[in-house]
């Protein structure tokens, strides 16, 4: 499927497009866009893991074997999920989704004309709104919140937390997120920059890294830091339902779902639910299943 645009842009543009292979296949740096995702993602896993061991915010509570199978294997389980859904429905990418609807001309972005890189910064954005309004969606919708649970339960946080979502929800995360393109007809590289960005930054604040306090006081003006985001996973539900955002920080302060520090501090802090303190969260069986407890 073609991913040119189906409105008039200039010959310069549409030069500018192919330079920045917003075709198909797309490829950067002589990657297609599979191999540049995967390349990347694996990139910061391996970055954040070492700083984190390096730099660590926290004592762990748990070994890292277990828990780092268990969270893996849900990721690889869901990405096979992901895989069939497309095989079976081939929408169900984000840039197949993109050059849809550019073909048909159809979304925000592809009836408005804006310079390339202000699309691309601008889908990124609203894509990021999209992804935080999802999450702040999964912890007040009972159905959802038995899913995303999965995620919280983790009673450590790392980079490995990251990869921690249930498979379903995964799922039904890749099909919003394909509802979401269709409406905002963003650029296919503008689809997978986000998705690279939404990868390497959730696997950065959810590393258990130190940083300066004074360099967290800066990124977090923009980005979403480990210290903000670790009191998304205080077992505090006043603390637990803040601080919904993975990429900008800027979303949680608009819609005054912001909470600076945990009440306990970062190291005392209790981390993951209430209930499931004395539960075996590393395991993989327990948590798969567990969307389907009581």
């Amino acid at each position: 499927m073609s991913v040119f645009r189906a409105r008039n842009w200039s010959e310069a543009e549409q030069a500018r497009l192919k330079e920045l292979a917003i075709t198909e296949p797309i490829t950067l740096f002589g990657l297609n866009e599979q191999v540049l995702r995967l390349a990347a993602f694996a990139s910061a896993f391996v970055v954040f893991s070492l700083l984190e061991a390096l730099f660590p915010r926290r004592n762990r509570r748990l070994g890292r074997l277990a828990r780092w199978f268990t969270n893996g294997a849900m990721l690889v389980i869901a990405t096979g999920l992901v895989r069939v859904l497309a095989f079976a429905a081939p929408l169900v990418a984000l840039t197949a989704a993109a050059g849809f609807a550019a073909e048909l001309g159809f979304g925000l972005l592809n009836v408005v004309t804006l310079p390339i890189w202000i699309e691309i910064l601008l889908a990124i954005a609203l894509l990021d709104l999209a992804v935080w309004f999802q999450h702040l969606i999964t912890h007040k919708v009972p159905l959802l919140w038995r899913l995303h649970r999965v995620h919280h339960a983790d009673r450590d946080f790392d980079a490995s937390t990251a990869l921690r979502f249930h498979p379903v929800e995964i799922a039904l995360s890749a099909l919003y997120k394909i509802v979401v393109v269709m409406i905002l007809g963003p650029a296919a590289i503008a689809a997978v920059l986000f998705e690279i960005t939404l990868n390497a930054t959730a696997l950065f604040n959810h590393a258990n890294l130190a940083l300066p306090r004074w360099l967290d006081r800066i990124l977090r003006l923009v980005l979403v830091t480990p210290d903000m985001h670790r009191v998304h996973h205080s077992v505090h539900p006043s603390e637990l339902n803040t601080n919904f955002g993975f990429c900008l920080s800027i979303w949680d302060r608009m819609f005054g779902t912001y909470t600076a520090q945990p009440r306990d501090g970062h190291e005392a802090m209790t981390i993951g639910l209430a209930p499931y303190q004395s539960e075996p969260t590393e395991q993989l069986r327990w948590s798969l299943f567990l969307p389907f407890s009581k």
